[in-house]
């Protein structure tokens, strides 16, 4: 069986173009994952086997603390990596010294900023649409005049298992998301969210 249609077939100029993509795709995963292994060697992160990135993914580790990618974790920071359009690369960092970071395996991210001050875990098999933001902490004050005097608030993040965030989903600080969950696309998760259940909204909630 063939595996263009007849009509496929009188579109040769598509055939060849998507031929060319497919390459290009190829050559892009096998040179920016090769070019994540060596990054994560530099920042001593622990990065699982089979793991595979296309783009320029970027990370940083604060001394004192972890870093740890599951087997089988794909990573799309280029643009023409995911067609739902990605608006700039995959981000991995830790902000202080005792910070930790938990992906489990089979994840996927495009796009995807995990910032992690205190703690952030990733359960297994969680998928992030395009542009996800995930954080544990407020970043800064307020009030600016108590920068460098009081700490900036954090609480962990944990998300579970088979867990489906939409495009462009925020996830703020001390929040937790149960097995199975969905969440819809522009939510930002600011509470508590149980398993097998579907959220969307500002703030997300059960509709």
């Amino acid at each position: 069986m063939s595996a263009y249609s007849d009509l496929e077939k009188k579109d040769k100029w598509g055939i060849w173009s998507n031929r060319l993509v497919r390459k290009r795709n190829l050559f892009g995963e096998i040179l920016w994952t090769s070019y994540a292994k060596l990054k994560c060697r530099y920042w001593k992160i622990h990065l699982g086997k089979l793991c595979r990135f296309w783009g320029n993914m970027h990370f940083q580790r604060v001394p004192g603390s972890t870093i740890i990618v599951g087997n089988n974790c794909r990573f799309r920071s280029a643009t023409w990596s995911n067609l739902a359009g990605i608006n700039r690369p995959c981000y991995l960092c830790t902000l202080r010294k005792g910070a930790k970071i938990s992906i489990g395996k089979g994840c996927g991210f495009s796009g995807t900023v995990l910032s992690a001050a205190e703690y952030i875990e990733i359960g297994d098999n969680v998928l992030c649409g395009t542009n996800v933001t995930i954080f544990d902490t407020d970043w800064h004050h307020l009030d600016r005049s108590l920068e460098g005097i009081e700490p900036v608030s954090t609480a962990p993040v944990i998300i579970g298992s088979n867990v489906w965030l939409g495009m462009n989903v925020t996830v703020l600080k001390g929040v937790t998301i149960g097995h199975n969950a969905v969440i819809a696309g522009n939510s930002v998760v600011t509470r508590n969210i149980p398993s097998n259940v579907l959220a969307a909204g500002i703030p997300a909630k059960i509709p």
